[in-house]
């Protein structure tokens, strides 16, 4: 191939396509060879061997496979005075073949997974790649490198036989608000059914219904009030199965809504809206009146007549009343609303108008928008992992971010025919959303020898955080250049939001100013329960649950054998470091439950600035915390500008397990017969977490998810 009388190189790929030789990869190869080889780094020699090879091209005027330079360059190294480079190279390059050839090492919770969630018709683990990649090599790639996977809903119906079946590949949805009359509040539970029934999630907003003693012209001359039509929703939610599952639910409610106060009693009865997460939208007005111990109004206006409804409260009693349930009952979860709309692509578009989150609160979207997710495992990003001379490797990070934009949006487009509803279908063609997100962060920190929580990491995710939007606004601009923007794109409110002139690299705001944008909305952070666990890493903005945990299985003789399992990144570093105790590894291993909530707030902020959806977040706290602590949390991470955040206290009414061992109370003055009525008394008085798959109890809270460590069965709630 000539350019300009310049003879263009060109390789032949594994695939079969072909792509223009580039040195600087052989050069980044050979110098990744050199970190923790026996005689240390050497940054000429990858220059030397490209030379070398590029010079050998030319004068023969041929174009070879891949294969062959890789060949090439093993005798040249071999000849060099580095061998212990060639030997880490060739090591590389087996290691490579290995992952083509073969599919990866997943334990019996892994495998478990993968079975009962995602493969269909016992196809095997290659067909099931090609089949979830829908023929983009790069993507199928990336997953069988574990560097990313798409979320649950794509990784089993994509490639499904289209004989009438009814599935989506969203994950979640969030409905138009219910109004505030009768046949709007029947509709949407229809609609919710109808969604479910798909497989999608669900959120809505329910403070547009008038609250409880408002006027209605109908036989019962009163209304029950909004909260009284969460149970009909949350049934619903119950009904409707999901191979497997059962559909996700979020209810959501202004805290200006006079009916705010029994909202946030609701689920103190453990019987009520069992099947739903809730949380209350709370504005910076309200947390004003909190923090200066005021009184604050709750106003309702019936549209139909006119009547005003006002009820006055005390904002500090109030948000103590949630903040004391939430420390009970691990809910109501909080959304700062002001800190939501303000910063997104579109908040400075008046047309556009955020109806509600999905169930895990990731996802603020308008009516009928969805979650269409995929996430990247950036622990298989670490060069060098657990060494001294580890390091993140930015290069393939950016390249994985902008292929990724390109199979969500190839996703988008063949699933634009297959949402439920008529509302759902016009809003993924109007506005396009997806949501690129990332797992992973604390197995990435662990291999990268840095304490999770740390300034160092902080910095390093605000940096990775900020990359990872850039290229996919970049990558998104060049599928406008190539196929348009999305339909409802305003470039006038989008260059007046803070979010895009804060963010965005002025190169990136040129390449948008000339072609678009072909999606909306294009980053979040869902909780990844099912697929981090199926890769055995962390989920989301998470880090590690537990060092170790104990599974059970029956012996021969019909007998719970229980043994301890570590945790992945755990038993890694175990084996390489040659340790058997785990009280012996180092500082960098922290857990959700001894990782100070200072800390989690600020590493949540770290990915926040960057991203322009939201973040499914729970901070796990020990089952001695206090409801002090609980409010400080809250505080803090509104003051930080956190979109939204749960806190979830170890051994709380909502589960009645305890996953961790809490301090022994001094009983010596109590009676058997009263401890043991007491113990009985507090077992009563709690929700538990069982397993509908197998009956376990081991169910671990974590981003918004449970997790059964036993067969790997997930919910949201």
């Amino acid at each position: 191939m000539m350019i300009r009388g310049v003879f263009m190189i060109k390789l032949e790929k594994r695939d079969g396509t072909y792509e223009v030789f580039d040195k600087n990869k052989i050069i980044n190869a050979i110098y990744k060879s050199t970190i923790n080889s026996k005689y240390g780094i050497d940054k000429n020699l990858g220059k030397k061997i490209a030379d070398n090879i590029e010079n050998m091209i030319n004068e023969n005027k041929i174009n070879l496979t891949v294969e062959d330079i890789q060949d090439n360059i093993e005798v040249l190294l071999m000849e060099s005075n580095r061998k212990d480079v060639a030997k880490n190279y060739i090591l590389y390059r087996e290691k490579r073949s290995d992952l083509r050839k073969s599919k990866w090492q997943m334990d019996e919770l892994q495998k478990s997974i993968w079975a009962n969630k995602y493969q269909y018709n016992n196809e095997s683990f290659n067909e099931w790649i090609e089949r979830v990649s829908g023929g983009n090599k790069k993507i199928a790639k990336l997953i069988r490198e574990r560097k990313f996977l798409f979320a649950g809903r794509i990784l089993a119906n994509r490639g499904l036989p289209k004989d009438g079946i009814k599935v989506t590949y969203s994950n979640c949805y969030v409905l138009s608000p219910p109004q505030d009359n009768l046949e709007s509040i029947f509709d949407t539970a229809k609609y919710l059914a109808r969604t479910f029934s798909y497989g999608g999630g669900v959120g809505i907003d329910i403070s547009n219904l008038r609250p409880k003693g408002a006027i209605v012209h109908n036989s019962a001359k009163t209304t029950t009030g909004s909260v009284s039509f969460m149970d009909l929703y949350s049934m619903t939610t119950g009904l409707i199965g999901q191979r497997g599952r059962r559909g996700a639910l979020m209810i959501s409610m202004d805290v200006n809504h006079p009916d705010i106060e029994e909202f946030i009693d609701v689920k103190t009865d453990l019987e009520k809206v069992t099947k739903a997460n809730i949380s209350v939208r709370i504005n910076d007005e309200f947390m004003k009146a909190v923090l200066n111990k005021s009184m604050y109004e709750c106003k309702f206006k019936v549209e139909a007549d006119g009547e005003e409804i006002v009820k006055e409260v005390d904002a500090y009693k109030l948000f103590m009343k949630l903040i004391t349930n939430n420390w009970d009952f691990a809910e109501p979860g909080i959304l700062f609303w002001d800190n939501i709309e303000k910063n997104h692509l579109l908040s400075e578009d008046k047309d556009f108008k955020y109806a509600g989150v999905n169930p895990c609160a990731e996802e603020p979207l308008p009516a009928g928008g969805s979650c269409l997710l995929g996430s990247i495992n950036l622990s298989e990003f670490v060069i060098a992992p657990f060494t001294k001379h580890a390091m993140f490797d930015k290069t393939k990070f950016k390249s994985c971010v902008r292929d990724c934009v390109v199979g969500l949006n190839e996703v988008l487009e063949e699933g634009l025919d297959l949402h439920p509803l008529k509302e759902q279908r016009e809003s993924a063609s109007k506005y396009r959303q997806i949501g690129l997100g990332v797992m992973g962060i604390s197995d990435m920190l662990i291999k990268l020898n840095i304490r999770y929580g740390s300034d160092e990491s902080i910095k390093l995710c605000e940096e990775l955080s900020n990359m990872m939007l850039n290229e996919a606004v970049t990558q998104s601009a060049l599928l406008a250049k190539e196929y348009g923007s999305y339909e409802k794109y305003n470039e006038n409110a989008l260059f007046k939001s803070s979010f895009f002139i804060n963010n965005i690299r002025e190169d990136v705001k040129d390449l948008v100013k000339k072609y678009g944008l072909r999606n909306s909305q294009l980053l979040t952070i869902p909780p990844t329960g099912s697929i981090s666990t199926m890769l055995g890493i962390s989920g989301g903005i998470e880090p590690m649950f537990n060092l170790s945990y104990f599974r059970k299985t029956e012996s021969l003789h019909d007998e719970d054998v229980i043994y301890k399992v570590y945790t992945p990144i755990v038993k890694e570093y175990m084996d390489i470091n040659e340790i058997t105790n785990e009280e012996d590894l180092g500082d960098i291993f922290v857990t959700a439950m001894n990782l100070k909530p200072e800390e989690r707030i600020k590493m949540q902020k770290a990915w926040q600035i960057n991203i322009d959806a939201s973040i499914s977040s729970t901070i796990n706290l020990p089952y001695e915390a206090t409801v002090e602590d609980v409010y400080n949390i809250y505080v803090s991470a509104w003051e930080n500008n956190l979109k939204g955040i749960t806190i979830y206290r170890d051994g709380c009414k909502r589960s009645g397990v305890l996953l961790n061992e809490k301090p022994k109370e001094n009983k010596k003055d109590n009676s058997y017969e009263e401890i043991e009525k007491e113990d009985k008394l507090k077992e009563e008085e709690t929700e538990k977490f069982v397993c509908p798959e197998c009956g376990n109890e081991s169910i671990i809270p974590t981003g918004g998810c449970g997790i059964c460590l036993q067969c790997g069965y997930s919910k949201c709630n």
